[in-house]
């Protein structure tokens, strides 16, 4: 290949026969060009699906943290309410368990 000028602003591109395959090239270059746009392209739209699912499980997360925290609220003033309940009912049942073994260990003998 070899650059001849014939006036300060053109250019004359002359090409050998060894390098006449150079067109071919440069369609082959432009199809895989095509073909690398195409597979980006692709890939931002994939790109785009992903992160609106994941906002959307995001956003789905947050709910479902509020609607535990929220829960936890409720049992966690439940339990301070009937807990007092709770630990009479405890000491009621040891004590009558209490006097059972007693009474049963005095029979027995």
């Amino acid at each position: 290949m070899t650059h001849r000028r014939v006036n300060p602003d053109e250019i004359q591109l002359r090409i050998d026969p060894i390098h006449a395959d150079v067109d071919e090239e440069i369609t082959g270059l432009r199809t895989q060009v095509r073909r690398l746009r195409n597979v980006a392209q692709e890939i931002e739209g994939e790109a785009r699906i992903q992160n609106s699912m994941l906002n959307q499980l995001d956003l789905t997360m947050t709910k479902a943290e509020a609607w535990l925290r929220n829960n936890v609220r409720r049992l966690n003033r439940s339990t301070i309410q009937s807990g007092s309940n709770h630990v009479v009912h405890v000491v009621c049942f040891a004590l009558i368990c209490f006097f059972l073994v007693y009474f049963w260990s005095k029979i027995s003998r």
